[in-house]
């Protein structure tokens, strides 16, 4: 609600102003925006009764209603038809909880735009204004893949921001635009055992002059990244929703990993405390 409402509370809490609102918004939590009543599904929603608010509102509808120059956009080929020369004020909402991983998105049934994808199409859409723009974007999927204990999905997430920040940096001028990146906190997560130069960083720590796996003092091999606390030990294969890691309790302490691929998308670390969640 305050998101939809932004420019019209503004407006009442701070008198004389006239400002422009939010005029490019694209995410997921569908459900978040759209009654609890069945007759509002999306189409691509996962739930039977996709919505949640108990309310009755629905909230696209009102934004609709608030913007008739809007565009509202909930799947991959909408995002694709977006015109960026003519698009004034545009709100997509991609899935109905929170936006796939990118090593998933390709399962997604709508189709949905990666982080560098929505980046290039906002820059497209609000470098139209000669006054300027500010523009927030967040890879919060990051966060989420440590939480489950999944390096694969925190590092490739991060690859993806990686992407993101490259095409800001080409579609805008430096002399006259700043990008900040940072993070707003870390976790648990470590690099340890020395690993060599040119270790996979998903992979068994190698021996500095053997190339084979370096054993610790249990005879067991161990991986160049680890946590510190969460679920712990998975060997899911080529899974690529991390979240998969919440369907079985933790299993933390230490494995023999001498014949587990650690470097599959589907595998998640070893942790010594066992959490229902890897924790900041």
């Amino acid at each position: 609600s305050q998101l939809i409402n932004f420019e019209k509370n503004l407006e009442q809490r701070y008198s004389g102003i006239d400002v422009n609102g939010i005029e490019v918004t694209f995410g997921g939590g569908r459900r978040h925006f759209l009654p609890k009543d069945s007759a509002y599904n999306s189409g691509d929603q996962v739930s039977s009764t996709e919505g949640d608010r108990t309310d009755g509102r629905h909230l696209i509808n009102e934004w609709k209603t608030q913007y008739n120059n809007g565009v509202y956009v909930y799947n991959q080929s909408e995002f694709d038809g977006i015109n960026t020369e003519t698009t004034e004020r545009v709100l997509g909402l991609f899935n109905e909880s929170h936006m796939r991983y990118e090593a998933d998105r390709s399962n997604d049934t709508a189709g949905e735009p990666s982080l560098s994808e929505m980046t290039q199409k906002a820059i497209n859409i609000l470098n139209n204004n000669d006054k300027g723009f500010f523009l927030m974007v967040e890879s919060g999927r990051i966060d989420h893949a440590h939480h489950a204990g999944n390096a694969y999905g925190a590092l490739n997430e991060t690859i993806e921001l990686a992407r993101a920040v490259k095409t800001a940096t080409e579609n805008t001028n430096p002399e006259e635009t700043l990008i900040l990146v940072t993070a707003d906190h870390g976790h648990v997560f470590t690099i340890a055992g020395y690993p060599k130069r040119g270790n996979p960083i998903l992979g068994k720590v190698v021996g500095v002059n053997s190339g084979t796996p370096a054993l610790a003092n249990d005879g067991q091999p161990y991986t160049t990244v680890g946590y510190m606390n969460g679920l712990g030990f998975r060997d899911l294969g080529n899974e690529t929703d991390s979240d998969v890691s919440y369907d079985d309790p933790a299993d933390a302490g230490r494995k023999d990993l001498t014949s587990v691929d650690t470097t599959t998308s589907g595998y998640h670390q070893e942790a010594l405390v066992p959490l229902s969640s890897e924790t900041h």
